[in-house]
């Protein structure tokens, strides 16, 4: 199927979507085997080679989402991001990361470059210039993640891509909390797009999957240090993910409308110190945003006045649950120093502006109305 001129919910529902010659059953058949024929075939198949009928199936459509050449499913964002990084990187490079990152790929960094012989640097801040103010003659990767996680800072994608190009350098994003329904970094110039799938490609908090899109040449370079490294995914939870992809599009266009909306509610309420969310006009990168993102996410962050426990708070809400991960379709919330960013020390958290009281929303799809009843609730039960 031509995905050229189709639109997301087409894309999202047909494309990468395999036949079923033998009973004409309207999804993808599942192929689960793990022994293909190598004798007479045109592809000698294997899962850990990302090759099997699902994974090729679904790796269409994560490219088509992404206007890209190519893609690759993996066993989790970790091991996208890590594969991604590394096929890139070798000893005596160095990598330019943003500052505000995601607390696993922060800790990956942070523990493991060293042993491989990788330089690393972090940005002062989001902005392009923060970028080319750490390049060196040996840096071969600018990182980039926006919006990020948990601050939703905003990068400018297009900006940073110029500078890379000047360079010399290859440019690489995490994409998750966007999602290619709202942002698609290749079409500004970057060169590698990543996503954690587990995330709104999932979007039912069942699945754990990882993605990485870009050029047929890039794809290569990735694919092969992938087979070693044997972050592939099982195909029954690539058929999981298929599935799931389908309804994307509606999914977080829906998460997009409550959370603005929810936005707009906390950034009014009086015990709501601060909200981070780059579809409010205050947020400090909102034009940047309204540029490059046809949809604001599902995402926003949120601190309460001192005068409460975030840990409390989240324990008193009776509709939205404190859970781990994010994108579902169900509400979540967590504190990112317990959880996402556990790992970092408090210096670097300070440094990022992560507080302790710091709130992380996944806005989900349920009714509005509901969710702003439970936060007030959840306010009122505290005082």
């Amino acid at each position: 199927m031509n995905s050229n001129k189709k639109g997301l919910n087409t894309i999202c529902t047909h494309v990468g979507e395999l036949e079923d010659t033998q009973h004409k059953g309207a999804i993808s058949p599942l192929y689960m085997s793990t022994s293909y024929a190598y004798e007479d075939v045109d592809v000698k198949r294997y899962p850990r080679y990302f090759n099997t009928p699902n994974q090729e199936g679904l790796c269409k459509k994560v490219a088509a989402l992404e206007h890209a050449e190519s893609a690759l499913i993996f066993g989790s964002g970790m091991a996208a991001v890590s594969t991604a990084l590394l096929a890139f990187l070798r000893a005596g490079d160095h990598v330019v990361l943003q500052q505000t990152l995601y607390g696993g790929t922060y800790n990956l960094v942070n523990e493991e470059f060293s042993k491989y012989g990788i330089e690393y640097s972090f940005t002062e801040g989001w902005s392009a210039e923060a970028f080319e103010a750490q390049i060196k003659e040996n840096t071969k990767v600018l990182y980039i993640e926006t919006p990020s996680n948990p601050l939703l800072t905003i990068t400018d994608l297009e900006a940073v891509a110029n500078i890379a190009k000047k360079h010399g350098i290859i440019t690489l994003i995490d994409n998750t909390f966007a999602s290619p329904v709202n942002q698609n970094p290749i079409d500004f110039g970057i060169d590698v797009v990543i996503h954690s799938a587990t995330k709104y490609m999932g979007g039912h908090s069942d699945i754990c999957a990882g993605a990485v899109a870009s050029t047929t040449e890039h794809m290569e370079r990735i694919f092969h240090l992938a087979k070693n490294f044997g972050g592939s995914l099982s195909d029954y939870t690539v058929w999981l993910l298929e599935r799931s992809m389908k309804t994307m599009g509606i999914r977080v266009r829906a998460q997009n409308e409550n959370a603005l909306a929810m936005a707009h509610f906390l950034d009014d309420l009086a015990d709501i110190e601060k909200v981070y969310y780059p579809g409010l006009s205050s947020h400090p990168n909102h034009d940047i945003a309204r540029k490059q993102m046809k949809g604001f996410g599902g995402m926003l962050s949120f601190e309460l006045n001192a005068s409460f426990n975030a840990s409390q708070f989240q324990k008193a809400l009776q509709l939205i649950k404190p859970s781990m991960s994010l994108a579902g379709v169900e509400s979540t919330v967590l504190s990112p120093t317990q959880t996402s960013h556990a790992l970092m020390s408090a210096e670097v958290r300070a440094e990022q502006g992560i507080a302790d009281g710091l709130i992380r929303f996944s806005v989900g799809i349920e009714e509005v109305e509901d969710l702003k009843q439970d936060i007030l609730q959840a306010l009122e039960s505290l005082k």
